[in-house]
């Protein structure tokens, strides 16, 4: 009864504007405007009874249903009106691949146009109830990072270098140390405020320390380096919450699985970071809207409803990062490495910034994301980034090496690194102010952020000199960091930091105090469904191993064919257990592939298993489930070759105990390989480890030399080596058939 009211009664809907008008008048033909067409009039407005109509049957649906129902809106052409729009009311967790899209080609045509207008809408929807969004500030107190670093000829990566930082560690858990080091200053009390709702960029030459100040605030440190002061989000320090899901740290380096597609790339991501807080967002202001009797406009309410459904294995934010990276043109084509063609260097990196930013992280470090990319793409992208940060209350925090001027214009804040200090730290406005209160001015033709890198370089700085009343002298980095103490703006900065972040002003949704913000079973099924494409990508592997094997049974059959195999004696055994032999070895080997699959892998586990997007037995369960059946489909198609070709004992029962030994040799061998992966983690070390840990296996399986001539001190090794089971399981299976028991 309260939706019909709404609609006989439009002016309780302060949303009346609704998108259905817009959308229809843009349709309209120059004709029709300067005529005032009827019939264009008395379409729009039946557009909107239509979509007030709408607008009340959802209403009426229950919670659950109705924070999953929205109107999606569709021009259909009309004989009379022209375009007419058409509105249907949709579950927005069954929106298929083409509704996405449209959805997405009609609302962002020029990114970073459309992008704003969207934002606006989006931030109109959350004033008009009084929502609050969560915001997180971002505080680093007297903040230095040291390293001991090796000198001289010591500090070579060479073997014998290699062998001694073993033994010096080991050494250095009891207390000894032998090695002489020097200390490394890379961050020198450094102290600042990164603030919600503006975006700062990080300045400074190679070596400056930007990159370890980015991983400090994204608390993502090497654990050997020394730190001394504090980094707190909203009063928090980083062992209070869990920084890694709080945050998100951009690399410089672009790590993906080559095999998968753009979009597949991010919709892993995706699921993996899950929607955070967008559903209670949702939950809350549908509940005030109804109070309030607002109704919210189509599109921004469709948007909002796709991106906070859990469980959606391609979301609509997935289509909109695209677009806004301007990827949407590659999406369907794979990545790529360097054995497989993909996308270019610089769609690579955007790839990068988009598996972070697709998630519902709105704390973002981001190193040189421009590295490949021109100014004009490298402007597009940080321009859509600096309305999200505004409209948002998002932070950031992002360095670039030389970004163009109108990049440069686009930050609010600048943060200047040099040799390990702070510089400035303030508004873009004042920091040409701060060098020409020091003497140095920016010629007009010069780039401001050139001028900020070169003028605290000692080779550079002379010709910025604009005091000629004062023979030049070169301005140390220290001294510059001293004046800008006394420079109002970091006196300003000093006073706000030594006033304590007030805990009851942040919103405790704004930090994550939960490892994963998904369901242990979800990201279970994300990384079963990635696996299971990874498995059809590299069909081919699996192909060729079939036929490999195929071949292999074919020929050792022709060798050890049965009509010349006897079961008189022992000698003839011999001959028997020497087949049976080589089926082990042969089952083993053909593992052998999976060592630099796993190999190729690791990169990407390791970087999302850092990033904290899934835990390892994620990863490793669905790894080893998956290749199952392949391996039973090779153990069949091995054992249907060669068992009753050569001549095996002929009991059903010891066939099927022979096929299930070889389908244990190939998952033992898998195993192995798998994990002379894991731990060599390269295919030179892989394979002069790996060689040497099976030549050890074989050696000391009880095949080659028997038990009893293994040396005593050997024998544990005897009984470690999985080989030693099969053999002996082969061996038993086959000579203890009755066939063999009169033998002599």
């Amino acid at each position: 009864m309260d939706g019909m009211e709404r609609v006989r009664n439009p002016s309780r809907r302060t949303g009346h504007s609704s998108i259905g008008r817009s959308l229809s008048r843009s349709s309209w033909s120059m004709e029709e405007v300067f005529s005032g067409s009827k019939h264009s009039r008395r379409s729009s407005r039946v557009d909107e009874d239509e979509e007030a109509l709408k607008w009340a049957a959802i209403e009426k649906l229950p919670t659950y249903d109705r924070l999953r129902t929205s109107i999606m809106q569709s021009f259909v052409d009309h004989e009379i009106v022209g375009n007419k729009v058409e509105h249907r009311a949709v579950d927005v967790t069954k929106l298929d691949m083409n509704d996405r899209q449209k959805f997405i080609d009609m609302l962002f045509k020029v990114a970073e146009e459309d992008n704003e207008r969207f934002l606006k809408k989006f931030r109109n929807r959350i004033d008009k109830v009084g929502i609050r969004l969560p915001t997180v500030e971002v505080r680093f107190d007297h903040l230095t990072i040291e390293a001991d670093c090796y000198i001289g000829s010591r500090a070579l990566p060479s073997l014998p270098n290699a062998a001694r930082n073993i033994f010096e560690s080991i050494l250095g858990m009891v207390g000894i140390k032998l090695a002489k080091t020097t200390n490394l200053t890379i961050l020198k009390d450094v102290s600042g405020v990164i603030k919600p709702s503006r975006m700062t960029l990080l300045l400074g030459p190679p070596s400056s320390g930007k990159t370890t100040l980015l991983l400090a605030l994204a608390g993502k440190l090497d654990p050997s380096l020394r730190v001394k002061g504090e980094v707190t989000y909203n009063g928090y320090r980083l062992n209070e919450f869990v920084p890694k899901k709080t945050s998100a740290y951009i690399s410089q380096n672009d790590v993906h699985v080559g095999e998968m597609t753009v979009k597949e790339t991010l919709d892993f991501s995706a699921r993996c970071q899950g929607i955070g807080t967008r559903y209670d967002l949702l939950s809350e202001l549908a509940r005030r809207e109804r109070d309030a009797g607002i109704f919210p406009e189509a599109d921004v309410d469709l948007f909002m409803k796709a991106t906070a459904m859990e469980g959606v294995e391609s979301s609509l934010f997935t289509d909109y990062t695209l677009k806004l990276l301007g990827l949407d043109i590659c999406k369907d084509i794979i990545v790529g490495d360097e054995m497989q063609r993909g996308i270019s260097g610089g769609q690579k990196k955007r790839v990068t910034t988009g598996e972070m930013i697709v998630g519902p992280t709105k704390t973002l470090f981001m190193d040189e994301i421009s590295t490949g990319l021109d100014s004009s793409t490298t402007y597009q992208i940080v321009k859509c980034l600096q309305q999200i940060v505004h409209l948002t209350e998002a932070t950031i925090l992002m360095s670039l090496l030389q970004p163009a001027p109108e990049t440069f214009d686009l930050f609010d804040d600048i943060i200047l690194l040099s040799e390990g200090q702070i510089v400035y730290q303030g508004p873009r406005q004042h920091v040409v102010g701060f060098f020409e209160s020091c003497g140095f001015r920016c010629p007009e033709r010069k780039g401001t952020a050139d001028f900020l890198q070169e003028v605290t370089s000692k080779k550079d700085q002379e010709q910025y000199w604009a005091d000629r009343s004062k023979p030049y002298r070169y301005i140390t980095v220290t001294e510059f960091a001293n004046k800008f103490k006394r420079f109002h703006v970091g006196m300003r900065l000093e006073n706000e930091l030594s006033v304590p972040f007030d805990k009851s002003r942040g919103h405790r949704a704004a930090l994550a105090f939960k490892k994963y913000s998904v369901s242990k079973m979800e990201l279970l099924k994300a990384c079963w469904d990635k696996e299971w494409l990874l498995i059809k990508r590299n069909s081919f592997i699996y192909v060729f191993k079939t036929v490999q094997i195929i071949i292999v049974a074919i020929i050792s059959s022709t060798v050890f064919l049965r009509t010349e195999l006897h079961t008189r004696n022992e000698q003839d055994a011999a001959i028997y257990v020497g087949a049976l032999l080589f089926g082990m070895i042969i089952n083993m080997f053909n593992g052998f592939s999976e060592l630099s699959l796993m190999i190729s892998r690791l990169p990407v586990f390791y970087k999302q298993r850092d990033l904290l997007f899934h835990p390892v037995w994620t990863f490793t369960l669905p790894t080893f489930l998956l290749r199952v059946p392949i391996s039973i489909l090779e153990s069949t198609v091995w054992m249907i070759v060669t068992y009753y070709t050569m001549g095996f004992a002929p009991e059903a029962s010891r066939f099927f105990k022979t096929f299930l030994l070889v389908f244990l040799v190939q998952q033992m061998a898998a195993g192995i390989f798998r994990l002379i992966a894991g731990i060599c983690r390269t295919m030179i070390i892989a394979n002069t480890g790996g060689a040497l840990t099976l030549l050890l296996v074989f050696l000391l399986g009880g095949f080659i030399i028997p038990k009893g001539e293994i040396p005593k001190w050997w024998e544990w090794a005897y009984w470690i080596s999985p080989l030693t089971y099969g053999y002996n399981a082969f061996t038993v299976n086959e000579l203890f058939a009755p066939r063999w028991m009169n033998k002599k």
